[in-house]
């Protein structure tokens, strides 16, 4: 786990799959909500074919050569905002994308945000940002937030998580000696192709028994065209 004195840019200048596991637990603030992160996914750049950076540098994907500590977001389907965190060395993509989390502070203002504007159903909490899509509809966040300093005094900050749940490595203690509850890796969600080998890129890491935690799915097989 990060904590509030390692939480800088320095410690977020490292390689996407060692970050990615130690935002597990930090918040990300915006919009008068908080998200407790329970699930990310690591992406490494021009070395991962599951990345936006894997065929380099474009005006979409520029904020992820860094520095670190800067808000990654895109828009997806037509529809979707998706947040991510950069990481990694300055002038070599990197980021790790928040695929879902608790709301620890403002569920009113996220219900709110989460309520169908077709049918009126209000999610249950569980699911206010269990998803990337979700989270981000949690937190308001929209392209306008692109390129955010998340380590500044702006709109949107990450910060560690304050609450003593914080993940660890399985087996492993906290500092105050209690268990930490166990890091989980699996494949990534919805990538196709090379990048979506669970054995060369296991970069998906949650925490284990959260219900915020969402439901694997592999990406869908292209269809022919005729």
């Amino acid at each position: 786990m990060v904590t509030s004195q390692a939480l800088t840019r320095e410690a977020l200048a490292r390689p996407a799959p060692e970050v990615a596991p130690a935002l597990l637990g930090a918040v990300l603030e915006h919009g008068g909500v908080a998200v407790r992160l329970t699930e990310v996914e690591a992406y490494a750049g021009e070395q991962d074919p599951g990345s936006h950076a894997f065929r380099g540098l474009t005006p979409r994907n520029r904020v992820m050569f860094g520095p670190a500590g800067f808000l990654y977001v895109y828009f997806t389907y037509g529809m979707h905002t998706c947040a991510n965190v950069v990481c990694g060395v300055d002038g070599v993509a990197q980021a790790v994308l928040l695929r879902a989390g608790e709301v620890v502070s403002g569920v009113e203002v996220a219900r709110r945000r989460r309520t169908s504007a077709r049918t009126g159903r209000v999610p249950v909490d569980r699911d206010l940002a269990r998803g990337p899509a979700r989270l981000a509809q949690a937190l308001g966040l929209s392209m306008d937030d692109y390129g955010a300093d998340l380590l500044g005094e702006g709109a949107v900050r990450l910060r560690a998580g304050s609450d003593g749940r914080s993940a660890q490595p399985t087996g492993s203690s906290s500092a105050d000696g209690e268990t930490g509850s166990a890091i989980r890796t699996g494949p990534r969600v919805g990538v196709r192709g090379p990048g979506g080998d669970g054995t060369a890129y296991p970069w998906r890491f949650w925490i284990e028994g959260e219900p915020s935690v969402s439901v694997y799915r592999p990406a869908a097989p292209l269809r022919r065209r005729r």
